[in-house]
């Protein structure tokens, strides 16, 4: 394909995201040489761990070509190139971004999936060059250049998604539209509850062949393979545990109560991983905090743990009602909806029977009966304990992985030239940005912090 021609297919997929709503297209002009109509060319900047998880997904959706990798690091860059040409795609490598912008002329659009200090610069240079961006979460470590980014993308015309990849999951988005919004199953939602637990590790380590010298770290802005390794956990490159984990599922409550938190506390700090035993780390190792949000049924609360020394319990987050409680998660055998008992009419049956039979809701599996009464239920009803809710299961299968419906979502979006189809555009990801990193500075200044309106959009 030649300059002019790929030039013009680039400007008719632009011209048909400026356009917004005013323009709906089934699928980008031209494609890549011997390809399809609605083929997508797209490069990847950055190819570690997340990086290699986007681009499997990507391996199982037809019409997604990769034209280029790109990362500083040789043993990524050799890993993804190889990955991807076992799959039959030909990608150009790159060690600077920069060098793969001047050189790349047919591309639609990029991933963006290095550590979380550079998404501003990547993300506003391919903007500017004419590219739709799937920017991994988080949006940046630092509100200001988040800020950027929601403006360098108004300004290019172009669409930019954040991976909150929550936001386009089938099982979520059920949960949501179908659960919450029509059934109102939990009545008014009064509290919510997260949580993600990993076990203790060491930090990262890297193969001796594969080592970067001094003046190639110092370059890319880094003063040791240790800091490079393991960027999560140092201030200048990431935002710790909280943002790394939490900031999925704090995205879950705002969105999920359809509100915008007004005051936040936190308590954390670093207090397990300390050197000599463990190799330093500047940011908290655990972190416990509580939003306020007011809804439009009035305040709830959320409360939220990241711990990085158990695995108990794993990840999930809960939505608590007067008449019932959801639990979600990405692991679907965690998934449940909780009826209280006194839903339960005097005959038997139950109001959310309806709900089933409008295929929403799925009945749990009745228990056999024990084959005596358990004496402490007889101890417990003394005390005045709340008789048990019902369990019912969410029928909602998943096929794809994780991020493959998010993923999915974007390049829809940009084939179709319709901004406002993205699940979590550039200002939602900024809200969510803004939610999350606060919670940092509340365990700094020891105190609730408050939010303005202002505080959570560009």
């Amino acid at each position: 394909m030649g300059d002019r021609a790929r030039l013009s297919r680039r400007q008719f997929v632009g011209s048909a995201a400026a356009a917004g709503a005013h323009l709906a297209l089934s699928s980008p002009a031209g494609g890549a040489a011997g390809g399809k109509a609605d083929d997508l060319n797209v490069a990847i900047i950055g190819t570690g761990t997340e990086g290699r998880v986007l681009i499997n997904c990507c391996l199982k959706m037809p019409n997604v070509r990769f034209k280029a990798v790109c990362d500083i690091w040789q043993y990524s860059r050799r890993y993804a190139s190889r990955l991807l040409g076992k799959f039959g795609h030909e990608v150009n490598v790159y060690t600077d971004y920069r060098d793969m912008l001047a050189s790349e002329k047919d591309l639609d659009a990029a991933i963006v999936a290095t550590p979380d200090w550079m998404h501003a610069e990547h993300t506003i240079a391919c903007l500017q060059a004419g590219l739709h961006v799937y920017c991994e979460k988080e949006m940046s470590n630092s509100l200001a250049e988040a800020a950027k980014m929601v403006r360098a993308s108004r300004e290019a015309g172009r669409l930019l998604q954040i991976g909150h990849q929550r936001r386009s999951n089938p099982r979520y988005v059920h949960a949501r539209q179908h659960l919450l919004r029509e059934a109102k199953l939990l009545g008014r939602i009064t509290h919510a509850y997260g949580q993600w637990n990993r076990a203790k590790r060491a930090m990262l380590g890297w193969p001796k062949k594969y080592v970067m010298d001094d003046a190639a770290l110092k370059k890319y802005g880094y003063d040791s393979m240790l800091r490079f390794r393991n960027w999560r956990w140092f201030k200048k490159y990431g935002g710790g545990p909280i943002v790394d984990l939490g900031s999925h599922q704090i995205d879950v409550f705002g969105w999920f109560l359809n509100a915008r938190p007004t005051r936040v506390m936190a308590s954390g700090g670093l207090d397990f991983y300390k050197p000599p035993k463990w190799k330093p780390r500047e940011w908290y190792d655990n972190v416990l905090t509580t939003y306020e949000y007011d809804t439009p049924d009035g305040v709830a609360r959320a409360f939220y743990q990241v711990l990085t020394t158990t695995s108990a319990r794993g990840y999930y987050e809960t939505f608590m009602g007067e008449d019932g409680t959801l639990q979600m998660s990405e692991d679907p055998r965690k998934c449940r909806v909780f009826a209280e008992a006194h839903l339960i009419n005097p005959d038997g049956t139950h109001p959310w029977d309806k709900w089933v039979r409008k295929g929403y809701l799925a009945k749990q599996p009745a228990e056999e009966a024990p084959a005596a009464a358990d004496p402490t239920d007889a101890i417990l009803a003394m005390y005045g304990e709340s008789k048990p809710p019902v369990t019912w299961l969410m029928p909602v299968k998943v096929e794809q992985t994780f991020h493959g419906p998010h993923l999915k979502n974007f390049f829809d979006a940009v084939r179709a030239g319709k901004p406002e189809r993205l699940n979590c555009p550039a200002d939602v990801g900024y809200e969510t940005a803004a939610t999350v990193l606060r919670v940092n500075e509340a365990v700094e200044a020891g105190r609730t912090l408050t939010f303005k309106e202002s505080d959570l959009k560009v």
